[in-house]
């Protein structure tokens, strides 16, 4: 009994044991910023490399440069109201009908009513159902905002379209409604080029939608978001010849969007209307700022040297340390100012 007693005793000490050490570790991490030449110091120029030197060992440590997209107070933010712009080229080359293509914006569109979706997810849409919505929704014409092209075989840019009296905390759709008349040639339109961008005031550019396809992404310094499709489509009551907008998938601006109409009289024997929608969009979407992971369990480093990367300014650089094992984490954070100056 006295034995058993005895193992029974020194299986609870090794549990124990072997417990203690899944406990969380608390984190000891300094940091302080210095010249190549080993100085400490708090003032750089444009040109020096940054020396950051550690003290402690945590399992983990990320970089927050403080330079735009890498600054930790924004990690979190995905909404800021800045002024959304949107931009986008045109060709029209053939036709000479008037007032064919409109640019739309609308706040209360219910979107797409879908009958069914394959497993890659591409929306087979109730058209009757969806065009009574487009019909039921608010447009404001925005057109004259814009510059058209005029026929030439050239690319003309729409300019900067200001698009901040929609920005009311709510997402939109933004519309190219084609229409054509018949017993004329009618117009070919190819928009291209399109951008979404929501300028904060500090300058930076979140861009929220362009012709990329839907199923990629959309790059804001270094953090990805889902990419924007467009929905083309048509009642067939205003557009018997089935006339309708092609989307082009691309990346960036590699896409366009293209609707041909009649290409003779003879063959414009009925007007046409055509949509192209896209959205919904939250015109104060940004991304999250992204810190550059810079040391994991395996790694023992003492230092980490930043190479030239900041303009004249002051910035906040941060690193977050953390300690991780199955039952919790452990993690501080470390702030330093920096200041950097012309050379």
């Amino acid at each position: 009994m006295k034995i058993l007693n005895i193992s029974m005793l020194a299986g609870v000490l090794m549990l124990a044991a072997c417990d203690k050490t899944l406990e969380e570790k608390q984190v000891s991490f300094d940091v302080s910023s210095a010249k190549t030449n080993g100085q400490t110091s708090d003032s750089f120029t444009e040109k020096d490399t940054i020396v950051y030197q550690f003290n402690g060992n945590p399992d983990v440590i990320t970089f927050f440069s403080g330079a735009i997209g890498q600054r930790y107070e924004f990690k979190d933010r995905t909404s800021a109201k800045g002024v959304p712009q949107l931009t986008f080229s045109t060709i029209r080359a053939t036709g000479t009908q008037t007032n064919s293509l409109q640019l739309l914006v609308s706040s209360d569109f219910n979107g797409v009513v879908a009958k069914s979706k394959t497993i890659q997810g591409v929306v087979t849409q109730d058209t009757a159902a969806t065009m009574d919505n487009i019909t039921k929704a608010n447009w404001t014409d925005i057109s004259s905002r814009a510059t058209w092209s005029t026929g030439t075989t050239t690319a003309v840019s729409s300019g900067v379209i200001d698009l901040s009296d929609f920005d009311k905390g709510a997402p939109v759709f933004i519309a190219f409604k084609y229409t054509a008349t018949a017993g004329t040639i009618q117009n070919k339109w190819t928009i291209s080029a399109l951008s979404l961008n929501n300028v904060l005031p500090d300058n930076t550019v979140y861009t929220q939608a362009n012709f990329a396809a839907p199923n990629q992404s959309i790059t804001n310094y270094g953090v990805n978001t889902p990419g924007l499709g467009w929905l083309s489509t048509y009642d067939v009551a205003k557009n018997a010849n089935r006339y309708r907008w092609v989307y082009s998938a691309g990346i960036a601006a590699a896409g366009t969007l293209v609707i041909t109409g009649a290409t003779s009289a003879g063959a414009a024997t009925a007007g046409a209307e055509s949509w192209a929608i896209m959205g919904p969009v939250d015109l104060r979407k940004v991304s999250p700022d992204a810190g550059l992971p810079i040391k994991d369990i395996n790694k023992l480093i003492n230092s980490y040297p930043v190479a030239p990367m900041y303009t004249e300014g002051k910035y906040k650089v941060t690193f977050v340390a953390s300690n991780n094992t199955v039952n919790g984490s452990s993690s501080v954070v470390r702030q330093l100012p920096i200041t950097i100056t012309k050379p």
